[in-house]
């Protein structure tokens, strides 16, 4: 059995706890009970922001979010409110506040897998300031009350998604115009919507990722495939047109299916990137993820995805939006879709938005029982508010591990513990205060109170 040292210093902050447990899509169908049932359990779980990008799909997706379900005739008057059809997307933005679920909404296109077939919405617009105004149009409703709308503050707006998915147009199921065309449309779209809203965050693109970097600190390509490489390259192609056109990027997504370990070091590359294109101050989003998805319904799948939260916490990334939480989905590892109820991965989500409420990161660091380095297997996050005084720590492999804790600024007589395991589902369990078996896979939670 291996054996690790926890040590916590509840004292020391050393930042915040951010929104690594954020997600694409809900399980939300408004007139099926079961699913919003599970709805209910995202906002159980303390989850802050939906990801509002393929949203279309089944249960009216032709009338949700995207820009041509929303103005579905592009040659109708964008001033006009009767030009718009906000009926389905403004039922789930409400399903949305109504649980405290912030929406982060994808200004674009469903991705349209069976373009070869023939692709419908993909196209780039016929008039790039139009597209621009009718987002802005969306804004206002759901900012301004514009045609009956809502204050509801969205603060994050992305600018399509993935339209670096295949080098060659003719297979690319986001996007069917040549890159000089996207960064126009990028552009243009960026500038105006700041314009109009200052206030608001604006920025893209859904990168497809950096799978093709090589080396600790991603300085070399690994030559793995054409299209992985082409991610890179267009990549830099938009930085140098965004940089010379004053482009607005406030915050700058990405996305990967990578292991944890991979993620860490693309995240860093994402800052030092955006830091070299002259874009220090935007955000770094890691707004689609899954570590695992043939994984699904399995405590190793709970283990790997509350692993990749602990770690990313610890990275430049400012949020994580996991892929997705959408009940029928094959990448959702939430939700049952069988028997409508949480996988334990859900737990994950529940454990880590519980951290989260506590907002201060405090010290928290997992060392070798012997000596001080770090172990890579085992991860822990630790926050305070002031009152309650947290860790929670996830065992990645399929080995038990002894963790010795080490506690300063907070009382061992007062302790809870969740485990999340095998065989328990997020129950209370009885742990000595100063020691504990962690099993294969296992997660718990400890409150000092």
């Amino acid at each position: 059995m291996q054996n690790c040292k926890i040590r916590m210093d509840f004292d020391t902050v050393i930042g915040r706890i951010k929104p690594m447990h954020a997600v694409n899509r809900v399980p939300c169908v408004p007139y099926d009970a079961h699913a919003n049932n599970l709805f209910d359990k995202l906002a159980e779980a303390g989850v802050p922001y939906a990801r509002l990008h393929d949203v279309g799909g089944q249960y009216g997706g032709a009338h949700y979010v995207d820009i041509s379900n929303v103005f579905p005739s592009f040659d109708a008057d964008e001033n006009d409110p009767a030009s718009y059809d906000f009926t389905f997307t403004d039922r789930l933005l409400n399903e949305l506040a109504g649980r405290g679920i912030k929406p982060f909404y994808r200004l674009g296109q469903t991705i349209e897998n069976y373009q070869h077939i023939k692709p419908y919405h993909i196209y780039p617009p016929a008039d790039f300031h139009k597209w621009a105004r009718i987002c802005e149009h969306i804004v206002r409703h759901y900012n301004e009350g514009w045609a009956d709308g809502f204050h509801m503050d969205i603060r994050y707006w992305e600018i399509w998604n993935e339209p670096d998915n295949q080098p060659d147009v003719k297979d690319n199921p986001m996007w069917k115009g040549t890159e000089e065309q996207f960064f126009e449309l990028y552009d243009v779209t960026s500038r105006h919507l700041k314009a109009c809203f200052p206030e608001l965050r604006i920025g893209g693109y859904g990168s497809c990722g950096f799978y093709a970097l090589t080396g600790a600190d991603c300085s070399a390509i690994a030559h793995s495939s054409p299209r992985k490489e082409y991610f890179i390259g267009f990549m830099e192609r938009f930085l140098d047109y965004a940089a010379a056109h004053g482009s607005v990027i406030d915050f700058f997504s990405w996305h990967s299916y990578a292991s944890n370990k991979d993620n860490v070091r693309y995240a860093a590359y994402a800052r030092r990137r955006m830091n070299e294109a002259g874009y220090p101050d935007c955000e770094i989003f890691l707004n689609e993820w899954n570590p695992g998805i043939a994984l699904r319904g399995s405590q190793m799948d709970a283990a790997n995805i509350l692993s990749g939260m602990c770690c990313m916490q610890n990275t430049p990334t400012d949020m994580c939006m996991y892929y997705d939480a959408q009940m029928v989905s094959p990448y959702c590892g939430l939700f049952d879709p069988v028997k409508h109820d949480v996988f334990n991965a859900y737990y994950a989500f529940y454990l880590f938005g519980r951290l989260y409420a506590l907002q201060k990161q405090t010290v928290c660091e997992v060392l070798q029982g012997e000596g001080t380095e770090p172990v890579p297997e085992v991860f822990a996050l630790a926050a305070s508010d002031g009152k309650t005084r947290a860790v929670l720590i996830v065992n990645s492999t399929g080995e038990p591990v002894r963790a010795e804790l080490c506690l300063h600024g907070a009382a061992k007589e007062s302790v809870r513990v969740l485990a999340v395991d095998e065989e328990h589902r997020c129950e209370p369990v009885s742990e000595k205060a100063d020691a504990l078996t962690l099993p294969p896979y296992g997660i718990r939670y400890i409150e000092y109170i």
